[in-house]
Parts: C-alpha cells; structure tokens; sequence
C-alpha cells in the first residue's frame, strides 16, 4: 500500500495497493491498524538503501519495488507489482549486486526481452528506462507513467508532480 505523506496525515485521499487498486485513505488506515507493518519511506522518489550481494532480491527490497515501481516499468505495460518480477537494472552477472537502486520490477514477458537486446538503466529521477535495440528504437518512451498517476496534471494543476 502507498500513499504520500500529506493524505496520510490529513486523512484524506487514496491509496494504492500493490495491484493497482485505489482505496479511500479511511481503508487504508483501517486495515494499516490490522496489518503487520512494512515502513517504505522514499525521498522524491528514490528508495532508501536495501543492498545485498545474493542474486535474488530479499522480502524487504521486494517491498521497496512494491512500494516505488508499483508494477511493470517497461512503457506500455500496465501489469501490476504483483505479477511482476524483480529485474536487475545492470545484469548481476556484470556487478554481482542486488542493489534496490539498481532493481525494478519488469512482468515475465518484458524481463525477458533483455535477451533479445533490450538494456534498462535508471535515468536521474531514479525512473528505470528501456532502450530497445537499434533497429526498434523509432523514439518511443522511455519510462512508464502507467503505474503513477500522481505524476499526470490534475485539472488546475500547472505541472506533473
């Protein structure tokens, strides 16, 4: 479950499982109140360090990417964290880390395409970006929006968040 700071102490607005579903803030402190208790605290974003030498991710830096990337980060795909897989933004073979700022979460299909040529790396936001092998690149996007509506304008909103 995420939500930001504000809508939390004004027990006000929404929250946002790791499957995509919205819950009014009165849910989310409800069954907070019931629940045995991760703490995700992020600064504009970036995850706080959760670092490790084995391959797979621990629970607590799955959390992290529940929490951050909230599903799939390739552009175009709307699958949520929790049909997602943990992916190595540079390949572990190459660092021998498992980092939480060198992970993020790709669905079965798009974390397969790094064998196919694709590369990920993260971009100065901490946002992960796909390139695609050259003879696909035709400048499509490069990070995905879909799991983070916050980032879109409300209406009366000059820019993004």
């Amino acid at each position: 479950m995420t939500t930001t700071l504000q809508d939390l102490e004004s027990a006000a607005g929404k929250g946002l499982t790791g499957g995509g579903t919205l819950l009014p803030m009165s849910d989310v402190i409800r069954l907070a109140s019931h629940a045995h208790h991760y703490l995700a605290i992020f600064d504009r974003g970036k995850a706080l360090a959760l670092n490790h030498t084995k391959r797979l991710a621990s629970p607590a830096q799955r959390i992290m990417l529940y929490a951050r990337d909230r599903g799939c980060t390739k552009p175009g795909c709307d699958a949520p964290a929790y049909h997602s897989q943990v992916h190595h933004v540079q390949g572990w073979k190459a660092t021998g880390r498992t980092d939480i700022d060198e992970l993020t979460l790709a669905c079965g299909v798009d974390n397969r395409l790094v064998e196919k040529g694709w590369t990920t790396r993260k971009n100065a936001q901490g946002d992960t970006e796909w390139l695609p092998p050259a003879q696909l690149d035709r400048g499509q996007p490069r990070t995905n929006p879909y799991h983070h509506p916050e980032r879109f304008p409300r209406d009366g909103d000059d820019e993004p968040v």
